[in-house]
């Protein structure tokens, strides 16, 4: 089972999508939270596997606290759900270290679908998310830092911007676990990016990625 923290300050949004999630036979909504506070204290003691994150909240709103979750437990996979596209939203939230984002406009299963995408170490953003990404990174001056990477740390930047884990990429070029890590790692180091999502948003914003 999928354990699920989720965090909103509409009552009737929690009750609404919690029932559909905790039907799965994957997944279990073990807490709620009605604001930003509420969820940073409900995440470290409960070590929830995916928390769907609010980001307009009272007391605490979801970019920060994204931001002290991300701080205190690093592994945490912390989906964005909002009604909010905006620039003051979107890259703050995925700096602060979200690794999805999506719309409330989406559809349940949708919302289902990158709970397990994201449990799986994907990275799920909005088609809308991306295109402002890509806009917004093709009007700086672009500094290829990617040009650093050798031919099989490239490869495997395009396959982690495809979504996949490190044992699918292991798999797919018949290579040790250990040593997509080790890769990872570099392609990490010489993007001077802080993760997976970082690593996949530098894709876009260099047309790596098609």
């Amino acid at each position: 089972m999928i354990k699920v923290l989720f965090a909103d300050d509409h009552e009737m949004v929690r009750i609404g999508v919690s029932a559909y999630l905790s039907a799965q036979p994957d997944i279990n909504v073990i807490a709620e939270a009605e604001d930003g506070g509420v969820a940073v204290k409900l995440a470290l003691e409960l070590k929830p596997d995916i928390i769907l994150m609010d980001l307009v909240m009272k007391k605490m709103d979801g970019i920060e606290a994204t931001k002290k979750i991300i701080e205190s437990w690093p592994e945490a996979r912390i989906i964005i759900v909002t009604s909010f596209l905006d620039d003051d939203k979107v890259y703050p939230a995925l700096e602060a270290g979200a690794a999805s984002y999506m719309l409330k406009t989406s559809k349940a299963n949708e919302i289902a679908d990158a709970i397990r995408a994201t449990f799986l170490g994907q990275t799920i953003l909005e088609p809308e998310v991306t295109g402002k990404i890509m806009t917004k990174m093709r009007q700086k001056q672009q500094t290829h830092l990617h040009d650093q990477l050798t031919e099989r740390e490239l490869e495997i930047l395009l396959l982690i911007a495809q979504g996949k884990t490190n044992q699918d990429i292991a798999n797919e070029l018949f290579i040790a676990l250990k040593t997509v890590k080790v890769h990872v790692s570099n392609i990490l180091t010489k993007l001077d990016v802080q993760d997976r999502t970082q690593a996949v948003i530098y894709a876009f914003k260099h047309n790596l990625v098609i």
